[in-house]
C-alpha cells in the first residue's frame, strides 16, 4: 500500500494531469471570467443608459427643431398667400374702376359729340348764309370740333391716371400732353388768323354763352386761376404766394391787352365817323381801317400765348395731382357752358321757364 501511495503523490508532483484537478481550475478561471464580465457590464451600463438618453434628447430635439421649421414655412406661406389674395382684390377694384371710369368717359363723349354737332347745326342756321365759312375759317371750325373731342379723351385719361397709384413721372407725362394740346389749339388759331381774325375774335366758333365769357377769343387767365383755387387746395404759403404773383401778373398783362384793343376800336370809330358825309374820302378812311384790323392779329396770338403760359407755370407752382386737378375742373367748366347753351337754344320760346319748371 506505501508504495502506491508514494507513487500517486510523486506523480502528482510530476504535473500528471488530474482530472479533478483540471476541472476545479477551469470552474475558477469561468467564474473569475464571468464575474470580469460581469462586473464591466456593470460599470459599463451607466454610460450605455446615458449614451441611450442622449441619442433620445438629440432625436427629440431634432423633431420639435423640424416641426418648428415647418410651422415657420407653413406660418410663411399662409402669410404669402393672404398677401397674394389682398393683391389680387385690389387689382380687382381698380380694373372695375378703371372700367366704370371708361364706360363713363365715353357717355360723357358720346354725350358731348352730340351736342357740339346740334350747336353747330343751330350756328349754321342762325348765321348769315356765307358768315363764317370762309376756306380757312371753316377748316378751322372742323379742326376745332375734332379738337374738343381729343381733350376730352386726354381729360378723361388724366381722370382715370389720378385714381389709380402711379408714379409722379406718369402723371407728369400724363399732364403735359393736356396743356401740350391747348397749344395745339392755339396754333390753329394763329393759322386762322392770318385769314380772318376778327372772326376768330368775335365768331361763331364758339358757342354764344362761351362768347359770354370770352376774352380775346378765350378764357381770361386771372380769372381761370381765381375759379380754379378750391380745386389746388390744400396749398402751402408758398404756393399761395405765388399763385397770388401768378394772378396779378396775368392781370396786369390782360389789361395792356384790354387796353389796346380798346384804343383799337376807338380808332376805328374815328376813322369812320371823319368826314362821313364826304363820299368822296370814303375809300380812304377805308383803306385806314382795313390797316387797323390787321392789329387784331396781333392781339389774338399774344392773348392765346398769354393763356398758354398762364397753364405751364401753374402746373409748375402746384404739385402734379393738383395740377391735374385743376385742369381736370377746367375742361369741365368749359363743358358745362356748352351744355348750359344747348338747354339755353332748346328751351321753349314764348313762354316763362326758370330751371325747367313752368311758372
Amino acid at each position: 500500500m506505501a508504495p502506491t501511495s508514494t507513487q500517486f503523490s510523486t506523480s502528482t508532483r510530476m504535473g500528471t494531469y488530474d482530472p479533478l484537478h483540471h476541472v476545479s481550475m477551469s470552474n475558477h478561471i469561468f467564474e473569475d471570467h464571468m464575474s470580469t464580465k460581469k462586473s464591466h457590464t456593470i460599470i459599463n451600463q451607466p454610460e450605455a443608459t446615458r449614451l441611450t438618453n442622449n441619442m433620445e434628447y438629440t432625436s427629440q430635439e431634432s423633431l420639435e427643431s423640424y416641426r418648428e421649421s415647418d410651422k415657420n414655412i407653413s406660418d410663411k406661406f399662409q402669410r404669402r398667400l393672404a398677401q397674394n389674395r389682398e393683391a389680387a382684390r385690389k387689382s380687382r377694384l381698380k380694373k372695375k374702376a378703371y372700367v366704370r371710369e371708361l364706360e363713363s368717359g365715353r357717355l360723357k363723349l358720346e354725350k358731348l359729340e352730340h351736342e357740339i354737332k346740334r350747336t353747330r347745326q343751330q350756328v349754321t342756321y342762325v348765321d348769315p348764309p356765307g358768315y363764317g365759312q370762309l376756306p380757312g375759317i371753316a377748316t378751322f371750325v372742323a379742326k376745332y370740333d375734332l379738337w374738343v373731342v381729343e381733350q376730352h379723351k386726354k381729360e378723361s385719361e388724366l381722370m382715370t391716371i389720378l385714381q389709380t397709384d402711379v408714379s409722379d413721372d406718369e402723371l407728369r407725362v400724363v399732364l403735359d400732353g393736356v396743356i401740350d394740346h391747348y397749344q395745339d389749339l392755339f396754333w390753329m388759331k394763329a393759322d386762322a388768323a392770318k385769314v380772318d381774325a376778327f372772326n376768330l375774335l368775335y365768331g361763331s366758333w364758339r358757342s354764344p354763352i362761351e362768347r359770354l365769357f370770352e376774352w380775346l377769343g378765350g378764357f381770361r387767365p386771372s380769372e381761370v386761376l381765381y375759379i380754379l383755387m378750391p380745386w389746388f387746395e390744400p396749398l402751402t404759403d408758398t404756393q399761395i404766394v405765388n399763385l397770388s404773383k401768378l394772378r396779378h401778373t396775368c392781370r396786369q398783362a390782360e389789361d395792356a391787352l384790354t387796353q389796346g384793343i380798346d384804343k383799337l376800336e376807338q380808332t376805328l370809330a374815328q376813322s369812320v365817323a371823319i368826314n362821313i358825309t364826304e363820299s368822296a374820302n370814303c375809300n380812304t378812311w377805308m383803306i385806314s381801317a382795313m390797316e387797323e384790323l390787321q392789329a387784331l392779329e396781333n392781339f389774338l396770338n399774344q392773348a392765346d400765348h398769354l393763356r398758354y403760359r398762364t397753364l405751364q407755370q401753374m402746373s409748375r407752382v402746384l404739385t402734379n395731382r393738383q395740377a391735374a386737378k385743376g385742369l381736370l375742373a377746367l375742361g369741365e367748366y368749359f363743358q358745362r357752358l356748352r351744355v348750359l347753351n344747348s338747354l339755353w337754344s332748346a328751351r321753349p320760346h314764348g313762354l316763362d321757364f326758370v330751371v325747367g319748371r313752368k311758372m
